[in-house]
């Protein structure tokens, strides 16, 4: 059997969840102070005409220096002459000391991975801290100071927010049996104690992101980064965040499909990188 190395750590009012992939506890690199720190908050975009604008502008609001990575993926429903004019009016407002703006634009539809890498590709060489943010609004960039926190503080390497911590939306049971299923295996096969996988709010120290080789295109994007951040021997941490989840009424995209790809790729990615 393995060895369990996983802690947990508890504070009054936050949780704190910290577990270890492998039997070592890694080195963590120094903590990351203010004026050094550069988030870089990668949007991966497909038909959100009706959130693009808003979600960004959340995303501005946050008191914090950052690089915003918008990669349209060939959306079709208008969404991309939206971006074009954010790219326009970016190009012609004056400078801003906390936003960046940067656009890329995917001739043919690749799906959500393929636009995550090619915003990675993209983070700038004084980036400390990626973020990845849909781009609906079923996540709240007011979060950013949570999730940040453990790596700049030095503590973690990567923090992921669970949704199942924090103030959630409650419907879509077999949604929610589905996440809680594929977290159940991830946590048997990678000796973890994670609680929701399938968050987007995936939080990784820059230089360690860089190094991560990704091969997915698809929504199986989340369980490929966890695999590999796991098998790396990484300290993570989980933090509560706030969910106000949507239907497929209201534009949710992910499916049964993408439930079993998620399943074979943390299988695939526990014996293979």
């Amino acid at each position: 059997m393995p060895r369990l190395d996983g802690k947990i750590t508890l504070k009054i009012g936050v949780v704190e969840r910290t577990f270890y992939s492998g039997q070592e506890e890694p080195v963590i690199a120094s903590p990351i102070s203010q004026e050094d720190l550069l988030l870089s908050i990668v949007i991966p975009v497909y038909n959100e005409k009706e959130t693009i604008r808003e979600i960004v502008k959340l995303v501005e609001a946050v008191p914090l220096r950052k690089e915003i990575i918008i990669t349209d993926d060939c959306s079709t429903d208008g969404t991309r002459d939206i971006i074009r004019e954010m790219e326009k009016e970016a190009a012609e407002a004056e400078p801003d000391p906390h936003n960046t703006l940067r656009f890329f634009y995917h001739p043919v539809n690749k799906g959500k991975g393929a636009a995550l890498k090619t915003g990675l590709e993209h983070i700038s060489e004084k980036s400390s801290i990626v973020i990845v943010q849909d781009a609906d609004l079923e996540y709240d960039p007011n979060d950013y100071a949570t999730l940040i926190k453990p790596i700049t503080d030095g503590r973690a390497d990567a923090v992921y927010g669970s949704r199942f911590l924090g103030t959630h939306r409650v419907f879509l049971f077999w949604h929610y049996l589905a996440n809680r299923s594929l977290t159940l295996l991830t946590n048997i096969l990678y000796d973890t104690m994670l609680t929701d996988m399938e968050t987007c709010y995936k939080v990784v120290r820059s230089d360690i992101m860089r190094n991560i080789k990704l091969r997915a295109n698809r929504f199986d994007f989340e369980p490929e980064i966890t695999a590999k951040i796991l098998k790396r021997k990484l300290k993570v941490y989980e933090v509560p965040i706030h969910y106000s989840g949507r239907d497929y009424a209201e534009g949710k995209k992910i499916g049964l499909k993408d439930a079993f790809e998620a399943l074979f790729a943390l299988i695939r990615y526990r014996f293979t990188d």
